[in-house]
């Protein structure tokens, strides 16, 4: 039996399809910390983990190219043109800092 390992950084796809990443692993609580693609963050013990790699629920995947999961950003906001907000004095007020 080839029992898959949870590694920090490594990212899994569960029998539901959902991708997670594993982001800690507490040895003396014997628990794993899973982190979900939508950002939700969950805990697992050893024992449940191993149990759900024994029966296939629990594969190694590839981490997601969208890496937009997990931030809370509109779509549209992704391709937006930021315009310089900057105060129209703010140029005036460092140089007379800088003078003094």
């Amino acid at each position: 039996m080839n029992l898959t390992k949870p590694v920090v950084e490594q990212w899994y796809r569960d029998a539901a399809g959902e991708m997670f990443e594993v982001v800690a692993i507490d040895e003396q609580d014997q628990t794993i910390e899973i982190q979900y693609f939508d950002g939700s963050v969950t805990e697992m013990d050893f024992d449940s983990w191993n149990e759900q790699v024994f029966e296939g629920s629990i594969e190694t995947a590839e981490a997601p190219e969208d890496w937009s999961g997990s931030v809370d950003v509109d779509s549209e906001d992704l391709e937006r043109d930021f315009e310089d907000a900057r105060p129209a004095n703010w140029a005036s007020s460092a140089d007379g800092a800088l003078r003094h």
